[in-house]
């Protein structure tokens, strides 16, 4: 027998099934002091999420979250959120069972348009304090050769000869903050809440170095009054499809944009905000001036850490990321990669080693009720080997340790964007710079250096010959006797 949902939306709340969890405060309780652009599903199972359990204490109304976009594509969140009152289904997923309440902790969001008029006015409204951003590790225009901001970027050239019609969203945010400097309106942080190493640092080098190349007064002004904390954020969520529609109705709730997310979530935030901030530590946030450790041990161990899985549970067609942990040849690399190559180049945090948060980990990542796919993870890789795989394997040199399982990563990579599973499957284009990539993997089945020579990644690292000749072997080995034997020989050898 169909189960009948409810259309969820505001006058709906009440209608919806007993064990549905609800917002205790009604909208027009709420009035808006945070703009987050890229409201996709992390935010909502996360940065909202902290938000809305504030305000089911009667705490932050005045911090209601109004949604924004800045791509073509985030035009159909807006529909579809609006559509439902900014209200979302958060799922989490337990190994032994599910639950489901609502948030509502966005109280609207603004058009997507291709100027960002309505973006940089909603910015520029004094009553916004915050202005945050998940906007995915490859938005922040750094070179990733070079670890710094680009200012010859496309996107970021343009925003600089036309200040006032910018297409990024750090355009948008320098044209607001001029909006305020000469309104009298003073500045509002900028949060960024994506997966970057000192991600608050990085934003600063976005923001004030787009607003230097047209008006360096301005960049001045936004140095001095302005904050960017840096962060780290930490919750599995996966990409929403028809698995996760249904899950929804499930629960009796017909949700356009429902989102499912495990049973963890952390977030530690340097406490650097310049026009106040909701008191998220009430209900669990870290609040800590030493940030970098703890973001270093969930880049290294958890991100690079799918990057180890990503790839090859693409080429043997793996699905998920929990039937990785469950593979025979998969899971006892990524584990051998993680102690001996990861973990001497992750300090201990307070109440964690380095050791137990792979344990951690390591069950977070083998939740079967985490539908995680392989795909998802293995997204952009271009961004994600740069900013999670590479800087370890940068340490690993030069501290002359272990790195023959970071090569194998790397040449997993790169048969990987040669477009093919073992299996002869074709793998659909899943990276920004797909095409180029494609063509150089293929090239680098015979001549394995042409993969390292893509300078804008590797920079440096190709000249050295201990990575290089690593690098050489494996991927040599994986054309010729398949991935299951590469890793294999990893996992095997002393």
């Amino acid at each position: 027998m169909t189960q009948e949902t409810v259309r969820l939306g505001r006058a709906a709340l009440d209608h919806l099934p007993a064990q549905i969890a609800r917002p205790a405060y009604k909208a027009e309780e709420l009035t808006p002091g945070i703009v987050h652009i890229g409201t996709g599903n992390f935010h909502r199972a996360h940065q909202a999420w902290y938000l809305h359990r504030l305000m089911q204490q009667g705490l932050a109304h005045d911090w209601a979250i109004i949604g924004a976009g800045v791509r073509p594509g985030d035009a159909a969140m807006r529909e579809r959120l609006m559509a439902q009152d900014c209200l979302t289904t958060l799922i989490e997923l337990r190994p032994d069972g599910t639950s489901a309440e609502i948030c509502g902790a966005m109280i609207g969001f603004v058009p997507v348009e291709p100027d960002n008029a309505a973006l940089i006015a909603q910015m520029a409204a004094p009553e916004i304090r915050i202005v945050s951003l998940t906007v995915t590790e490859g938005g922040y225009f750094v070179n990733p050769a070079t670890g710094v901001f680009d200012p010859d970027h496309p996107d970021v050239a343009h925003d600089a000869a036309h200040p006032a019609t910018p297409r990024t969203a750090f355009g948008a945010i320098v044209a607001a903050l001029r909006l305020r400097r000469d309104a009298g309106h003073g500045p509002f942080t900028v949060q960024s809440c994506d997966n970057l190493r000192g991600n608050g640092d990085v934003t600063r080098d976005a923001v004030i170095g787009l607003a230097r190349l047209s008006d360096p007064a301005l960049a001045e002004w936004i140095a001095a009054e302005c904050t960017f904390p840096n962060a780290m954020v930490d919750c599995i969520v996966p990409a929403t499809g028809p698995a996760e529609l249904a899950a929804a109705r499930a629960f009796g709730i017909e949700d356009a944009a429902p989102v499912t997310h495990e049973n963890y979530r952390q977030w530690v935030i340097e406490d650097a905000f310049c026009a106040g901030r909701p008191d998220w530590d009430r209900v669990g946030a870290t609040f800590t001036a030493d940030v970098h450790s703890y973001e270093t041990m969930k880049i290294r161990i958890l991100n690079a850490g799918h990057q180890v899985l990503a790839n090859a549970g693409e080429l043997l067609g793996v699905e998920t990321i929990a039937e990785c942990m469950a593979h025979p040849e998969i899971a006892p690399f990524w584990r051998k990669v993680e102690l001996n190559e990861i973990v001497p180049h992750v300090a201990d945090v307070p109440g964690m080693t380095a050791a137990d948060y792979v344990t951690l980990i390591e069950s977070r990542f083998a939740n079967p009720a985490i539908r995680d796919t392989t795909r998802r993870v293995a997204f952009d890789g271009s961004s994600r080997h740069a900013g999670f795989v590479l800087p370890i394997l940068r340490d690993a040199l030069q501290a002359g340790a272990p790195l023959d399982g970071l090569a194998l990563v790397e040449a997993l990579w790169a048969r990987m964007c040669a477009g093919t599973r073992e299996d002869g499957s074709e793998i659909a284009p899943n990276d920004p710079a797909w095409d180029s990539l494609q063509t150089v993997a293929r090239a680098a089945r015979t001549e394995p250096a042409a993969w390292l020579a893509q300078d804008d990644t590797y920079g440096d690292l190709a000249q050295s010959d201990r990575f290089a000749q690593a690098f050489d072997r494996w991927l040599r080995m994986i054309w010729q006797d398949g991935t299951t034997a590469a890793l294999r020989t990893y996992a095997d050898a002393g």
